[in-house]
C-alpha cells in the first residue's frame, strides 16, 4: 500500500484514557502525626506501581508503609513518607515536585526534565557519551578504567558504580577534555570499548566476562544498574558473597506461597529496612515481568516486611519450584546490592581531566577497594562519594584514613563517615548520609 493510503493514526488517542481519567495525587500531612500520606489514584497501566516509587526514591523520602492495590483498571496507593531524619514533608517544593510528578502532567517535558540526572542515555549526545561497563570485579579495577579514561583525554563528568557477588556494573558519562562534547569519532570509541573490555576482562579469555555498550535509551540510572547486573546473572551462586561482605543482620527472609483462592503468588520479604527497599524489589519483580496487583509494606522498627501479590504477565502464577527459587535468588541479590558496612568517603575538589584516576590510584596504594561509588560535577566543582573496605577483607585501619587525608587534603576535602544500619533513628545520621548531601563541606571547601 502506498504511504499517502496508510490510515490515518491521531497521535492522541494513546493518552485518550488517561486525559478522560488524569491521576489524582494528594499529599496529607494531617491524618498522620509521624508521617506524610501520598495517595495516588490512576487508571492502571503496565509498570505505574514503579514509576510511582522510583519517583519517591529519587526524592530520598523513606517509605515506612504502602498499601497497593490494583485489581481490574484502576490503580490505588496509599504511601506513608518521611524524609531520611524521620520527619514529615514540609517543603512546599517538594510537595509540589510530587504532585506534577505522580500527576495528570507528570510525563510532559518540563516535568520530565528536573529528572534527567536519573536517566541513562540522556547525556549520549551533545555534551556526554553515556557507557555501560559490566564484568568481574576485583581491587583497583575502578582505577584501572579510570586510568585508561584520562590516557585517552576522556573527562568523566559523573559515574555510577556498584559491585555484588564480585561482579561490577558502571554507568559512565565522559566527553571529550578539550572540547567538553560527545565524543563521535568511531574509531576512537572503538580503541576506547577495546581497552575497557580488555582491562574488564583481566586475565580471563572468555570474552563473555565483560561487557562495553554506549548506552542511547532513557532509562532509570538505578534501574539500569539493576538491569545490568541481572543480565550478568550476579544472582547466580557460582561465587557466593561473603558473611563478612553480607552480615547475619541483613540476610533478607523470602518466601513465596499461594493465594489459590485469587489465583496470586504471594512475595513475602523480611530484611533490615534501609533506603530505596522498595524501589529495588519492585524493579526486580517488573523487570522479571511480574505484575503487582497488591501489596502491603510495614517497617517495624529498623527492620521491614514487605508482601506481594504477583503474577506473570501471562497471568501464570510460579508453580514450579525452579520458578520460585529463582525469583528468591534475584530479589535476595538486588536488596544485596545496596547493602554495605564499609566507610562512606566523601571528596570534593575543583573538577580536573584526570582528578578520578588520581584518587582512586590513591586509594588503591593504601589497599582500599572500592564497593560502590557515585561520581558528581556541579558547575567546577567534583562531588565523589566512594564506599571503601580494606582489600583484604578487614575493617579499615583509621591509620589508613589518615594517611589518605595527608597525602590528598592538600587539593581536595575529604569527609569520612560510617554507614548507618538503621534509617528510624532521626537521631543519627541515618542513610540520607550516603547520599550526595555536601553541603557543609562544599562550603568549606569554597571557602
Amino acid at each position: 500500500m502506498a504511504r499517502d493510503g496508510w490510515p490515518y493514526f491521531d497521535p492522541e488517542y494513546e493518552t485518550l484514557s488517561i486525559r478522560i481519567n488524569p491521576p489524582s495525587v494528594a499529599v496529607d500531612n494531617t491524618s498522620c502525626k509521624d508521617c506524610t500520606l501520598v495517595k495516588v489514584d490512576s487508571l492502571n497501566k503496565p509498570g505505574i506501581l514503579l514509576e510511582v516509587v522510583q519517583i519517591l526514591s529519587d526524592l530520598d523520602l523513606i517509605i515506612t508503609k504502602a498499601y497497593i492495590s490494583s485489581d481490574g483498571g484502576w490503580f490505588m496507593d496509599v504511601f506513608h513518607v518521611t524524609d531520611q531524619h524521620g520527619n514529615k514533608i514540609t517543603e512546599s517544593n517538594t510537595i509540589e515536585h510530587i504532585e506534577k510528578a505522580l500527576g495528570p502532567k507528570g510525563h510532559t517535558a518540563d516535568v520530565l526534565k528536573t529528572w534527567q540526572g536519573k536517566q541513562v542515555g540522556v547525556h549520549s549526545s551533545g555534551d556526554h557519551t553515556a557507557i555501560e561497563l559490566t564484568g568481574r570485579d576485583r581491587p583497583g579495577l575502578l582505577s584501572e578504567i579510570f586510568a585508561v579514561l584520562a590516557n585517552l583525554h576522556f573527562n568523566v563528568i559523573a559515574a555510577e558504580v556498584w559491585t555484588h557477588n564480585r561482579r561490577i556494573a558502571c554507568l559512565l558519562y565522559v566527553n571529550d577534555d578539550s572540547t567538553c562534547r560527545a565524543v563521535d569519532d568511531p574509531s576512537r570509541l572503538s580503541t576506547m570499548g577495546v581497552q575497557l573490555n580488555n582491562i574488564l576482562r583481566g586475565c580471563e579469555d572468555d570474552r563473555n566476562v565483560a561487557r562495553t555498550n554506549f548506552s542511547a535509551s532513557v532509562t532509570h540510572v538505578d534501574r539500569r544498574l539493576h538491569q545490568m547486573l541481572f543480565a550478568d546473572r550476579d544472582y547466580e551462586g557460582g561465587c557466593l558473597s561473603t558473611e563478612a561482605e553480607y552480615p547475619p543482620s541483613f540476610t533478607p527472609k523470602i518466601t513465596i506461597d499461594r493465594c489459590v483462592e485469587k489465583g496470586y503468588s504471594v512475595v513475602t520479604v523480611s530484611c533490615k529496612d534501609r533506603s530505596k527497599l522498595m524501589f529495588d524489589i519492585v524493579c526486580t519483580l517488573t523487570d522479571m515481568q511480574y505484575v503487582v496487583f497488591h501489596a502491603t509494606i510495614t517497617s517495624d522498627g529498623p527492620y521491614a516486611s514487605q508482601e506481594y501479590y504477583i503474577r506473570h504477565m501471562d497471568g501464570c502464577t510460579l508453580d514450579t519450584e525452579g520458578e520460585k527459587q529463582r525469583v528468591i535468588k534475584c530479589l535476595e541479590a538486588a536488596i544485596r546490592r545496596r547493602v554495605s558496612e564499609d566507610l562512606i568517603l566523601e571528596l570534593c575538589a575543583k573538577d580536573r581531566v584526570g582528578l578520578l584516576s588520581e584518587v582512586t590510584r590513591v586509594l588503591r596504594e593504601n589497599g582500599l577497594s572500592v564497593t560502590r561509588a557515585g561520581v558528581t560535577t556541579v558547575g567546577e566543582q567534583a562531588m565523589h562519594v566512594f564506599y571503601v573496605r580494606d582489600a583484604s577483607g578487614d575493617p579499615v585501619d583509621m591509620k589508613t584514613i589518615e594517611g589518605l587525608r595527608k597525602e590528598i587534603g592538600q587539593t581536595m576535602m575529604l569527609n569520612v563517615k560510617k554507614v548507618q544500619t538503621c534509617v528510624k533513628a532521626p537521631e543519627s545520621s541515618s542513610w540520607s548520609k550516603t547520599s550526595f548531601s555536601f553541603g557543609s563541606l562544599l562550603g568549606k571547601f569554597r571557602n
